[in-house]
């Protein structure tokens, strides 16, 4: 069916997309305020697990296909780039920086997802102009970071700073491995594998702190509703725009996600916006529109999917 058949549904779900990742960066600055950032990613996975096996199992479907067993190296691979380093480092960053910023420099996953690409997938490599957007992008980072440095040297704001950036690099590489070794695969598929390898990576990295987690209502119905929402939900919603709507238009939330995070901050954090957090942002997003341009019409929709989420 064409999206003039499905009216504006489809754009109503894009919009609801957004606003759930966005707000996926508010809700971790809410809950690492009562917990370690290990423990965030232990009841963000196995909440996000849960979430979508029942969602899964309603549709019908079996929770893994055929041949799983034979893909456990490389869920362990997708759950270490895709959650257990870019989870732990947004919280941690969190802890630093603001959800905005935070949002602001996660969305630096496409810049990096064409650095490596050129080495990775050769065939697939942007255009020169694509490149040039990289270029400004980082330009973008420089705009947000800098004023902090000339400030006060290398400070906290900066290190967190720097583990979002951390974040986003591994996202993009998670990207990179799913292009090349999991494209096959159901999404479902890859989405409950990695997970439950989450869940496993995270129970003894979390341990250590579960003593001292403070049982917060608020807090933990953040993690949860970030695991529950931001993965069970937010997947159905994504594939539904991008068989609705199709791949291009869909990658359009890579550049809504950071507006969708900095209007959550203001409104129901009380984050201040600074004019270095504007420009910064509009540098990063022309970055990101010029990195997207002429890219090879059989892109994977996961490289806009892993570059939004946090």
């Amino acid at each position: 069916m064409s999206d003039k058949g499905l009216g504006l549904k489809p754009y109503f779900a894009l919009t609801g997309l957004a606003l759930i990742w966005g707000a996926s960066f508010l809700l971790i600055k809410v809950a690492v305020h009562d917990m370690s950032p290990t423990v965030l990613l232990l009841i963000r996975s196995t909440s996000g697990l849960i979430a979508l096996s029942v969602i899964v199992k309603l549709m019908g479907r079996p929770l893994l296909g055929a041949g799983w067993k034979t893909r456990l190296g490389s869920f362990a691979i997708m759950a270490v780039t895709n959650a257990i380093v870019p989870w732990v480092a947004i919280a941690w960053g969190e802890e630093r920086i603001s959800s905005g910023l935070a949002s602001i420099l996660n969305s630096t996953t496409t810049l990096w997802t064409a650095v490596l690409i050129y080495w990775a997938i050769p065939k697939e490599r942007p255009s020169g102009v694509g490149y040039l957007g990289v270029v400004v992008g980082l330009a973008g980072v420089v705009i947000l970071v800098l004023p902090d440095i000339v400030a006060h040297g290398v400070s906290g704001n900066f290190i967190g700073a720097m583990a979002v950036l951390v974040a986003a690099l591994s996202y993009a590489a998670n990207a990179i491995y799913q292009r090349r070794k999991m494209r096959n695969v159901s999404v479902f598929d890859v989405s409950i594998g990695q997970l439950a390898a989450s869940v496993i990576f995270a129970i003894p990295l979390a341990a250590p702190s579960l003593s001292h987690v403070h049982l917060a209502l608020t807090s933990m119905a953040a993690v949860i509703a970030l695991g529950a929402g931001a993965t069970g939900i937010a997947y159905l919603l994504y594939y539904y725009v991008m068989n609705s709507l199709g791949a291009v238009r869909a990658a359009g939330v890579t550049l809504l996600v950071p507006v969708t995070a900095v209007f959550w901050g203001v409104i129901l954090l009380h984050e201040i916006v600074s004019w270095t957090i504007v420009i910064g942002m509009a540098v990063i997003l022309a970055g990101t529109i010029l990195t997207n341009l002429r890219r090879p019409v059989n892109r994977e929709p996961s490289l806009a999917r892993d570059s939004a989420a946090a």
